[in-house]
């Protein structure tokens, strides 16, 4: 279970949150080629392949949502492989499992039950349209950040000791669009079409995430 904030705080209730199964992507590289890309049933099966003929050096998979490295056990089939990837989520309450809701527990002072008592659909309903519209409209500001932080990810293991990273690193930093694509031009190209894509709302923090 999570629970943010102090959980031993007196006077906190908690409440069931109900999460939607999400649309993680990844994307796969074998040296600086990209050999694999999508959701995790897309690009998994692909780098079994490799790792069963036995072509599995420098081989590193990415999520693409915040650009850090991740490791997958492929043993046993690529059913397997998925499977141990996305264990089965327990079912300890009321929820739809069916549509991919799993529950998962909040901390919310008094206040906070006091307003959502107050809602006419319910907590859980009230909680899950807060989501959708923060979400709809997350400030182009923090759409930035999310977008600097995953590309530097990428950037620090596949481009660390390629020509120019720091300087990029910094004009990404500054959301110097120009600067950043000029100093990134001679990595290889799948390395720098990737990094592009993560950076890509790093240098458009008034339109959000709108692509």
């Amino acid at each position: 279970m999570f629970y943010p904030g102090n959980i031993d705080r007196p006077n906190i209730g908690r409440v069931k949150l109900s999460q939607m199964e999400n649309d993680q992507t990844y994307t796969a590289f074998q040296g600086d080629q990209q050999i694999a890309a999508g959701s995790l049933s897309e690009m998994l099966p692909r780098v079994k392949e490799r790792f069963d003929r036995g072509d599995n050096t420098s081989l590193l998979i990415f999520e693409d949502q915040t650009g850090r490295q991740v490791d997958f056990d492929l043993r046993g089939t690529v059913e397997d492989a998925i499977a141990r990837a996305v264990p089965p989520q327990p079912r300890t309450g009321p929820g739809r499992p069916r549509l991919g809701v799993v529950s998962r527990e909040v901390s919310l002072l008094p206040r906070h039950w006091e307003w959502l008592e107050q809602q006419p659909h319910g907590a859980s309903a009230t909680l899950r349209r807060l989501v959708d519209q923060a979400r709809k409209h997350e400030p182009g500001e923090q759409a930035a950040r999310l977008a600097m932080a995953a590309a530097d990810r990428f950037m620090s293991v596949m481009a660390g000791n390629l020509p120019a990273y720091e300087e990029a690193s910094r004009a990404l930093y500054a959301a110097d669009r120009e600067r950043f694509e000029r100093l990134i031009q001679e990595w290889p190209r799948d390395i720098r079409s990737h990094t592009l894509r993560l950076a890509e709302n790093a240098f458009r923090p008034d339109e959000g995430t709108s692509r």
